[in-house]
């Protein structure tokens, strides 16, 4: 296909998002403290941290969260925090995937768009440990180059008329506290 003088067609490789992906996930963790807990006084997570991996056509997230609770034991005559760091690894799936971008220079990134909470707590029913609900979730971009194509068009303006004011405006009417000195 041969386009017109006027009409070219130019690809430029650039880097952008060529795939993207969200999920909401709910995870349970058994934690077993040094004495056989009562009641549950309080449950908190801390301390995240996370990367983000390439995995076939997802992305994994691997991370690290310490888990909290705070407990009373011995008929409620005691309290006691235990505390427990819990690896996990979370996989998540490309929603859009651009199949040409240049796998040789793929970089991905995660984002907490909800950190790991504590949404409920409840001592286990033999009574030996406590049982925590966590909720988290994670958007996740992969970034590639690719390639753009644009048509280029030569247009002759030569019969066009263009009209540029002179007006350069009443600049003494401004009040000079409004103005933003840090632009």
């Amino acid at each position: 296909m041969s386009l017109s003088r006027k009409h070219q067609s130019r690809e430029i490789i650039t880097k952008a998002i060529c795939g993207k992906g969200r999920k909401f996930s709910t995870v349970t963790h058994t934690v077993t403290p040094p004495h056989n807990p009562t009641s549950i006084l309080g449950a908190w997570i801390i301390n995240h941290q996370y990367e983000a991996v390439a995995a076939g056509d997802g992305i994994e997230v691997i991370g690290t969260y310490d888990i909290n609770i705070w407990y009373s034991y011995d008929k409620n005559s005691q309290t006691d925090v235990a505390k427990e760091t819990v690896p996990y690894v979370e996989f998540v799936s490309l929603s859009y995937l651009d199949p040409r971008h240049r796998a040789s220079t793929v970089e991905v990134s995660a984002e907490a768009t909800q950190e790991p909470s504590c949404v409920e707590a409840s001592v286990s029913s033999g009574g030996g440990s406590v049982i925590i609900r966590v909720e988290r979730e994670f958007t996740v971009e992969l970034i590639a180059e690719t390639k753009v194509f644009v048509l280029i068009g030569h247009e002759d303006y030569d019969d066009k008329e263009f009209e540029f004011s002179e007006d350069t405006g009443d600049y003494e009417d401004l009040d000079p506290d409004l103005l933003d000195d840090d632009l």
